[in-house]
């Protein structure tokens, strides 16, 4: 906190000429003159345990394949610590990133004449899964404020039962594009309806640490009746290391010995050595870093919301929960094509094209406010030109 009692932004100490130069996905898939919003990364700079042990590890040689549970541990002890979550660290295997995971996953569960279903819209490589796996897919949208649909999922279920077939759902937990955070409640009648329709129930919840005020993430493990689920966790998204792959396959109660027998010992080699380390120190000692970019992310948020009600009043949303992902509905602006493509052709903004998310997505855009308050504002007021020619 400053003198003047402004609480310090982290987002605030890199003005846009830092960001251009980034060598990263985000910054140099388009021309410098297009804000980039779009891809899941933060602008911002590493925690400094975590950027210390990196360098060490670097200068020391110590790149060899991983080993070792210090990763396990350190999601068991951050779980116990923020989610009041007692999980096994004995019984977590390693993976290459969480979508790895997830196909290993649905493989791993899903007999060959299984259904594979999911929830829309969502993270777009959830539906590259049906053509990874080789099952057919049954979608099922979200309601109109992006929560479980219960009612269309039990429906879903009992038809794919009536085929005399079983079905999986990979799940988003929270939900990545709309930053709902599922609550216990619902999640816990999910567990319910899967095991009444024998379905298998695998969820991504990567976004896990990113839960804002007011909202709560529930592991979906900690549930009633979900012991024979999965959950795939990593500190990428929210310690800003989606470069150094890392993550972790945590097992129901009653799917340890599944998931030990049914994956192949290399499957814990893939992870990147650096990402194991990095992700393992970033749980245990970055949690003042993730502390204060939390509350520069709310910062953020609310201002996010106060430009949108001065500027483009016609695009609607709800302030996410969790994630640092805002699904913004465009369907009011009477614009003539894919609202992402229009402001990134005359606007130079470029977000994520909602149909890119499967059902639901259309006339939507996900907009990445993980950035400097300067560049927020800069990409409104961008649109707002685009509105007003």
């Amino acid at each position: 906190m400053s003198q003047t009692g402004h609480v310090e932004n982290p987002f605030e100490r890199y003005s846009l000429g830092d960001l251009v130069g980034r060598r990263t996905l985000k910054w140099q898939a388009y021309p410098a003159d297009v804000l980039p919003l779009w891809v899941a990364e933060m602008d911002t700079d590493l925690a400094e345990p975590v950027r210390d042990a990196v360098i060490a590890a670097a200068r020391s040689g110590a790149v060899g394949y991983p080993w070792g549970r210090a990763y396990p541990d350190a999601l068991a002890g951050y779980a116990a610590d923020s989610w009041d979550w007692s999980l096994d660290a004995d019984t977590v295997r390693h993976t290459a990133d969480v979508m790895t995971g997830m196909a290993h996953l649905v493989r791993l569960v899903t007999p060959p004449d299984g259904v594979l279903v999911l929830t829309t819209p969502v993270y777009p490589p959830f539906l590259d899964l049906p053509a990874i796996t080789g099952l057919p897919v049954r979608l099922v949208g979200l309601t109109g404020a992006g929560r479980l649909d219960l009612d269309a999922l039990a429906v879903a279920f009992a038809a794919v039962r009536a085929e005399n077939r079983t079905p999986t759902l990979a799940l988003c937990n929270p939900c990545n594009p709309t930053g709902v955070a599922h609550r216990h409640a619902e999640l816990e009648q999910l567990a319910g309806l899967a095991a009444e329709h024998g379905a298998r129930v695998v969820v991504d919840e990567i976004h896990a640490p990113l839960v804002h005020p007011g909202a709560t993430f529930t592991p979906f493990l900690t549930v009633a009746g979900a012991e024979r689920a999965y959950a795939v966790h990593s500190a990428s998204k929210a310690f800003n290391l989606p470069g150094l792959k890392a993550a972790l396959i945590v097992p129901g109660a009653g799917a340890v010995d599944e998931l030990t027998g049914g994956l192949p010992a290399t499957l814990d080699h893939s992870a990147s050595s650096i990402g194991v380390l990095a992700h393992a120190v970033a749980l245990t000692e970055g949690r003042d870093w993730l502390a204060a970019h939390l509350a520069g992310l709310d910062q953020n948020r609310r201002q996010l919301g106060a430009l949108l009600a001065a500027q483009l009043p016609g695009v609607r949303w709800q302030p996410p929960e969790a994630t640092y992902l805002a699904w913004l509905d465009c369907r009011g602006l009477d614009l003539d094509g894919d609202p992402a493509e229009v402001f990134l052709t005359r606007g130079k903004v470029a977000l994520n094209s909602g149909p890119t998310f499967g059902p639901g997505g259309e006339g939507h855009v996900r907009l990445n406010f993980a950035t400097a308050p300067q560049v927020l504002t800069e990409a409104v007021g961008r649109i707002r030109s685009v509105l007003d020619r």
